[in-house]
């Protein structure tokens, strides 16, 4: 069934979805029954069940097991503040990805050598295969997980020296910046780019988000007189946080 062109669930949804954000159906009010979907906008269970699946694919209800499906808590977004490589101060690596004045977190980090994957290696100017060390993080916000990161450093620059473990050594923890510079290599540019994808499912479980959630991807790469020398993805939520940028007029 078709109302003006529009399928038949995704008007019934879009009914849904003003409710629920005009605050007629409020956070954990049970959703309205497919049987009484089915008679209030008289359509089929089918229309009605498909209805549902936008808004839980939305992020707007869950489902409890024997309980019924039920209006999420819908969060105020916070800001996660990007200003850039920052060459004076000590940043640590929760304020080189989170830059906003006053915002201190904690961090968990894993680092390995790997082969440098295709995409990886385009980004960093290297030869697919060619040893780099990828480091993970996950960053939490007065204890709650906001923030995946994923950085890859070439071996061939960073390799026995004493910033090669970017977690380890005399400037463990420290950003990327002050780190490169402890080698003489004098970081002077800094790339990002955004988008925004459905989360993986490990990215989700890590972050505490719901299946078909989406995620705002920054993709930075720093810069030494025009080498990339750090190439990393950050992943946020994008239904608990907003980017917003702070950049210097020049």
């Amino acid at each position: 069934m078709v109302f003006g062109g529009q399928p038949a669930y995704l008007r019934v949804a879009g009914d849904l979805r003003k409710k629920i954000v005009d605050g007629s159906l409020p956070p954990h009010t049970r959703l309205p029954s497919q049987a009484r979907i089915r008679e209030e906008y008289g359509v089929s269970d089918t229309v009605a069940l498909e209805a549902r699946k936008v808004l839980m694919a939305e992020g707007l209800v869950e489902g409890r097991s024997g309980s019924g499906t039920y209006v999420r808590e819908r969060p105020v977004p916070r800001r996660v503040a990007r200003s850039g490589y920052r060459p004076a101060g000590g940043a640590t690596s929760f304020r080189q990805e989170q830059a906003e004045d006053g915002a201190y977190g904690s961090w968990e980090s894993r680092s390995e050598q790997v082969p440098a994957g295709t995409a990886v290696a385009q980004r960093l100017g290297i030869e697919a295969g060619e040893r780099v060390m990828c480091t993970s993080y996950l960053y939490r916000d007065a204890g709650e997980a906001m923030m995946l990161s994923t950085s890859w450093e070439p071996l061939a620059l960073t390799g026995r020296t004493p910033v090669m473990l970017p977690e380890e050594g005399p400037l463990g923890g420290m950003g990327v910046v002050e780190r490169m510079a402890a080698i003489d290599v004098i970081v002077d540019n800094v790339t990002e780019e955004v988008g925004a994808r459905p989360g993986l499912a490990e990215e989700l479980l890590a972050l505490g988000g719901v299946p078909g959630h989406v995620v705002l991807v920054i993709q930075r790469t720093y810069y030494a007189s025009g080498r990339p020398v750090e190439t990393a993805d950050v992943v946020v939520p994008a239904d608990r946080y907003q980017i917003a940028y702070h950049l210097p007029v020049r």
